[in-house]
């Protein structure tokens, strides 16, 4: 049986990385075990990654969030002499499947805009401090920070040499990031990423690709000086108390099926169907933004968020034959709404910003996963505010009319809240219902004319927040062919239509990174040239090139 990876770890338990605490700075040290690989078969020399190491990056990058809030600037840096990071790993890349190099890229994708965006949503700014060897994944980790410093000292570098050296492309949106984010010029980012020696000094400064090239006797001076620059311009607070993130209840079935505090997730394997209730809160809202800091990790709303997300990971990694994932909720819509009100009532309050950041960014995973997207609003459903993004989200979604026999739950309803109309966009930079009314617009006003109301299913098919309506006659039937039409398309035909669908709209660095990892990269990685027997990836550190067929595609 496959090894199952779970996603869920804490400081106690990391292998890879370190940080030390100095009031508003963290310095965040990579240091990764080379005998700490997720599977077996390779070592992680000269920090190179694979899956667990960002497992644990994630999971630290997310603590830093809720767990230091004094924290205003985070140093990440090496914890081994003459390297900063080798990248990802490329005994792994070489013997690890199709599916989880995409989905291994997906995954640091997600992790990189993560500690991205957290310098301008939560005023924790990232600043890399490369000494060493900067390759490949190395440098895009240093790319999605804030800051770069580069130690002149002759030999420390940054790199993309994936294409001349790998036959494959930086899998963490590299290319996208050194032309949209840096600004390097198109014919001067054509040659940096064709030399496998990378570009060092002044000239990695001239050319953009680094912030500052400093002396390596001031090299650790001046980083720490940067770091305090970037704290000063931070809004977090410098006493609040932190929030510990605890580790989430779950257990897990034979089948593949999860039970969560707030999620149940069934799997049918057979059927190749997952279904995902969420269920609504059954406390009271909290108070006061005190009263949520104080429940902290248990908060219904955050509680939620992280099984969720959690769930979305399992999923994506560990059931790869399930394509269609269902999406439930049962309760009450007003309780789900109170509970949801007291985030966004106080998004002055650092915590209560954080949550409503973790929604978005769950949000966005959701999006990005390369499965059917289904949604059911059922009766007793409470698809309310936040957690009818999820609606809006999914490929298609039914939701059912008037009372059912023999169901005494309340009918089926939606109810938009303000958190519809502009906290959680998408990666075009749109609202789901933006995105949804990209050709009629004037919806959304008219979705919006609607809010805090619980909207029936007429009035939701009429203002085209549902793809259908069904009766009780009728239901039952209508779910089970769309069902088994969709479990029997092709999953590659799948994947690529519903992200072309997905997306439309403007494009941004993320939509063209993820759309660009989805088309090429999917597509490279099973090309001979990069993974074939004689292909450079299972050639690399042999002493022989990688044999090609140079017939272009």
């Amino acid at each position: 049986m496959a090894k199952v990876i779970d996603f869920q770890t804490d400081p106690s338990k990391y292998r890879h990385w370190r940080v030390e605490y100095d009031g508003p700075i963290a310095n965040l040290f990579m240091d990764v075990d080379e005998q700490g690989g997720l599977f077996e078969g390779y070592e992680l020399k000269l920090n190179s990654y694979d899956l667990g190491v960002d497992i644990e990056l994630a999971d630290l990058v997310q603590r830093m969030r809720f767990e230091h809030p004094e924290v205003k600037a985070v140093v990440m840096q090496s914890g081994k002499d003459k390297v900063f990071c080798a990248g990802a790993n490329i005994r792994m890349l070489g013997g690890a499947e199709h599916a989880h190099k995409v989905n291994f890229c997906k995954f640091t994708n997600e992790t990189r805009n993560t500690f991205e965006a957290a310098g301008a949503e939560s005023g924790q700014y990232y600043i890399c401090a490369v000494r060493g060897s900067c390759a490949g994944g190395g440098y895009e980790l240093a790319l999605a920070c804030d800051h770069i410093i580069l130690t002149d000292d002759g030999s420390s570098n940054v790199a993309l040499p994936e294409v001349p050296l790998l036959a494959v492309l930086p899998g963490t949106g590299g290319l996208t990031r050194v032309t949209d984010k840096r600004m390097v010029r198109r014919d001067l980012a054509d040659v940096f990423c064709s030399l496998e020696e990378g570009v060092r000094g002044k000239r990695a400064k001239d050319w953009r690709l680094v912030d500052e090239v400093v002396q390596n006797s001031k090299f650790e001076e001046t980083v720490q000086a940067r770091a305090r620059e970037f704290a000063a311009k931070s809004d977090r607070p410098s006493d609040a108390k932190g929030v510990e993130l605890t580790p989430l209840q779950r257990s897990f079935a034979d089948n593949g099926s999860i039970t969560y505090s707030t999620v149940e997730v069934d799997v049918d394997r057979d059927k190749r169907v997952a279904r995902i209730t969420i269920n609504g809160p059954k406390e009271e809202a909290p108070g006061s933004v005190e009263a949520l800091h104080e429940q902290g990790a248990g908060s219904w709303f955050l509680r939620c968020a992280r099984e969720l997300d959690d769930a979305l990971l399992h999923l994506r990694l560990n059931e790869l034959e399930t394509g269609v994932l269902v999406f439930c909720s049962q309760g009450d819509p007003e309780a789900v709404m109170a509970h949801e009100k007291v985030v966004f009532d106080n998004l002055d309050n650092w915590f209560a910003r954080e949550i409503a950041l973790y929604w978005k960014r769950v949000l966005k995973r959701l999006d990005m996963t390369s499965r059917s997207l289904a949604a059911l609003v059922e009766p007793g459903s409470c698809f309310a505010g936040s957690l009818a993004e999820i609606l809006f989200a999914a490929d298609r979604s039914y939701m059912a009319e008037g009372d059912f026999e023999e169901d005494n739950r309340p009918v089926a309803t939606i109810t938009l809240t303000a958190t519809n109309f502009g906290p959680y966009p998408m990666a075009n930079n749109l609202t789901r219902l933006e995105t949804r009314f990209l050709g009629e617009p004037g919806k959304v006003g008219e979705a919006e004319q609607h809010k805090d109301k619980a909207l029936e299913a007429y009035d939701a098919n009429e203002l085209g927040l549902v793809t259908f309506c069904f009766d009780d006659i009728d239901w039952d039937d209508e779910l089970r062919i769309f069902l088994e039409e969709r479990a029997s398309f092709s999953p590659d035909a799948m994947t690529g239509m519903e992200a072309n669908l997905r997306f439309p709209g403007p494009e941004t660095m993320e939509t063209r990174i993820f759309g660009r990892l989805t088309a090429w990269q999917n597509w490279i990685f099973q090309r001979p040239n990069a993974v074939g027997k004689e292909g450079a990836l299972q050639r690399y550190g042999t002493g022989v090139r990688g044999t090609y067929d140079m017939r272009r595609v």
